[in-house]
């Protein structure tokens, strides 16, 4: 375990307990030697966390402190990686792809030497999927309208060729590797919607809010549709 993971580990721990635990108990549960949890626990000082205590007394971190970036797991890392590189492949949303690129600079750029050499030689790939959909419309607009809460005016291509005009509200984007659906109440349906974006031939957003929150409907939708988690599924 590199020695970010010691501290990251240790903060955690110490974030369970609200009451001061002893150096030997901390010791035990992040799996390292007293000696080495009493450098720990300086390092962590040092850099701002309020841990109060002294050895035979116990230890405890006081409410407030937040982690600097460099306090990543490998795995979390590599989970970052690999999601910052789908997005840019996989998106078919050119500003957010860069947008990934670039919040993962960001996180690099603060790491400790070690670790952003683990950033650069990650070893997990994101191929090109076999067929991409042509967008016709700006999903950074899609994206932005579901942040603002704002009604969205669409021209739609249903699966039978039918073209019709609908108001909807916009709730969530899903993305997949064969095509990008947006989550919706539809106005003129009365109800949830999914509809694909490469079938939207025209949207245009309007300065009406629509008149629920936004988390209200999806955790509506979620209910309807069964879904426990934020995965989204489409049609």
């Amino acid at each position: 375990m590199s020695r970010s993971e010691r501290l990251l580990t240790l903060i955690e721990v110490l974030r369970r307990h609200r009451r001061p635990v002893s150096g030997r108990a901390l010791a035990a549960e992040t799996g390292v030697s007293l000696r080495t949890l009493y450098r720990d626990i300086a390092s962590l000082q040092a850099q701002g966390a309020t841990i109060e205590g002294e050895p035979g007394v116990g230890y405890v971190l006081r409410p407030g402190f937040m982690l600097p970036p460099l306090m990543f797991s490998e795995d979390e890392l590599e989970a970052l990686v690999l999601g910052q590189r789908w997005v840019a492949r996989r998106s078919a949303d050119a500003r957010l792809g860069a947008a990934a690129g670039n919040a993962l600079a960001k996180i690099t750029a603060v790491l400790p030497a070690d670790l952003r050499d683990k950033v650069d030689s990650n070893g997990l790939l994101v191929g090109q999927a076999i067929r991409q959909p042509i967008e016709r419309i700006d999903l950074t607009l899609l994206r932005r309208a579901i942040r603002a809460e704002r009604k969205l005016a669409i021209a739609y291509r249903d699966l039978s060729g039918r073209d019709t005009r609908r108001t909807i509200w916009p709730l969530a984007l899903g993305f997949f590797d064969k095509a990008r659906v947006v989550v919706c109440w539809c106005e003129l349906r009365d109800g949830f919607r999914h509809f694909r974006t490469d079938r939207i031939s025209a949207m245009e957003m309007t300065d009406i809010r629509y008149p629920k929150r936004r988390a209200a409907l999806l955790k509506a939708w979620r209910e309807q549709e069964k879904i426990p988690s934020q995965d989204a599924a489409g049609n």
